[in-house]
């Protein structure tokens, strides 16, 4: 009876016993397979660094290859992990040296805290703050200078619409925007061609491990993973004729300021085509802005003095400005009469200075008399083109300006291009609840009035397909990508041209 009372303890002791081994083993387990990455990294933080180099973006270059977009060294100031009593002293002293408040400094190490890469705070540093920052390494543990190459626009705001600008990633960009789970502090494309080959241009970080001591300081170098550089763009601009339309741009409205013409005068767009190819030689929206200032965070001045411009100097309007095309459309509804057949080029039409079905006419009720094609086509006569709207119909009208690529994007590689509007009897009931087509409405519709409205880029595209012998070509901005050593990565693929 007792030696059955003892094995049964025995029993639950060995039990007991097992469980034990059980769960230690499971917990070894879980701190060594499971967490042990987790931990290694902690411990290796102790005694080793890691400094990331930034990889340097593609350089940007004309047509002819002329440089317009390139690098400069420089210094970004980041932030190792430390126990929280180290980081709020060195908070304290960086937020003196960088001249950035603490709360800030705090928010971008909380938003990196789920990695190991250090927390950059500022980029492209000036000497003075290097200087600062090594005169008082012994205070700033877990304090970087990053090698960092800073982006430069050779030409400040030349072409600045389409070539666009980088900035640092912000908080939006890393958690729902289009950098989703970037370090913080990264630098990105925010713009233009910037942003939309910024994977092609970003390139991939390197980086070099280094053994300190517990002051931070090197003790032996580990090793270095090089970064490898982001490839390059060959772009269609032609430098020169860029900076001439900028120049002629500039001048004009000068001109009209000055002359009292129109003193307001300060936006305006051109672009000019290649009607062979669809190549983007020149690209000018004004007011423009200096990228440059992006590249190391705009300062409060500078941001305003460009946010509050009512000319909106951020807007591309020659991709994004919506504009009524006036009397160039009637290139359009002459085309569509020509090839349906409900004109020929000889056949004379009498412009009394109105139509004869509606009282509407040319400007200052001017009247040519009788006119063909040419002649009225040469003299942008409204009445002829009416009678040409009349002859064709909203529908053949419409037909044909989707023909030339109205009512849609172009397609061009940058972001926030608008479609245009279409004269069409659906968009009028859509904008003037439920009113009904006219005759009045085809007519304004035929001399590029009315509802129809167009981009400065559709409008060149369309008078590139008359140039180039009625083939349309999709306008784009991009010709080659290439390698780091000049020779040709990819030649752009573009839409195919079509008659």
């Amino acid at each position: 009876m007792l030696n059955k009372r003892y094995a049964r303890r025995l029993e639950v002791m060995l039990a007991a016993a097992v469980c034990i081994f059980l769960i230690l083993l499971g917990r070894m387990a879980y701190l060594q397979l499971y967490k042990g990455d987790y931990y290694g990294n902690q411990a290796d933080g102790n005694r080793l660094r890691r400094t990331k180099i930034t990889a340097p973006r593609g350089l940007f270059f004309d047509y002819k290859g002329q440089e317009l977009v390139n690098n400069l060294p420089g210094y970004a100031v980041a932030l190792q992990r430390q126990g929280q009593r180290d980081n709020e002293k060195v908070i304290g002293i960086l937020s003196e040296i960088l001249n950035m408040p603490e709360d800030q400094i705090r928010k971008r190490i909380a938003a990196n805290q789920n990695s190991y890469e250090p927390t950059r705070l500022k980029s492209n540093v000036s000497p003075e703050i290097v200087t600062k920052i090594e005169e008082r390494r012994l205070e700033l543990p877990g304090v970087l200078l990053e090698l960092q190459p800073i982006r430069n626009y050779l030409y400040k705001e030349l072409a600045v619409h389409a070539l666009g600008y980088v900035g640092e990633a912000s908080e939006y960009d890393i958690t729902e925007g289009s950098y989703k789970g970037m370090p913080g502090g990264s630098i990105v494309g925010k713009f233009g061609i910037e942003k939309t080959f910024d994977k092609v241009i970003r390139g991939i970080d390197g980086s070099f491990d280094e053994e300190v001591d517990v002051a931070g300081n090197v003790v032996k170098q580990l090793g270095q993973r090089d970064p490898i550089p982001g490839k390059s763009l060959q772009l269609t601009i032609d430098k020169e004729l860029q900076m001439v339309m900028e120049k002629a741009v500039d001048e004009q409205l000068a001109y009209l300021r000055s002359s009292g013409i129109a003193p307001n005068a300060r936006a305006a767009a051109i672009v000019a085509i290649d009607p062979r190819s669809g190549a983007v030689r020149a690209m000018v929206s004004r007011p423009a802005f200096n990228p440059n200032l992006f590249v190391n965070g705009i300062s409060e001045k500078d941001w305003q003095v460009i946010n509050n411009d009512p000319n909106y100097p951020m807007g591309n309007k020659v991709i994004s400005g919506e504009y009524p095309p006036g009397s160039t459309f009637k290139i359009i509804t002459g085309t569509a009469a020509l090839e349906l057949g409900k004109v020929t080029p000889e056949e004379l039409i009498f412009d009394s200075g109105q139509h004869w079905l509606i009282p509407m006419g040319n400007a200052g009720g001017e009247a040519l008399g009788w006119i063909n094609f040419q002649q009225a086509l040469s003299m942008s006569d409204n009445v002829y083109f009416y009678e040409m709207g009349n002859r064709l119909g909203i529908n053949n009208l419409v037909d044909f300006a989707r023909k030339f690529g109205m009512g849609r994007k172009t397609g061009i590689e940058l972001e926030g291009e608008s479609s245009g509007l279409l004269p069409t009897p659906e968009n009028k009931r859509k904008i003037f609840t439920g009113e009904d087509w006219t005759l009045g409405d085809t007519f304004n519709a035929s001399i590029g009035q009315g509802i129809d409205l167009a981009t400065p880029l559709q409008m060149a595209v369309m008078m590139s397909c008359i140039a180039g012998g009625g083939i349309y070509h999709q306008p784009y901005l991009v010709d080659k990508v290439l390698n780091n050593d000049g020779s040709v990565f990819e030649v752009r693929q573009h839409q195919e041209p079509y008659a």
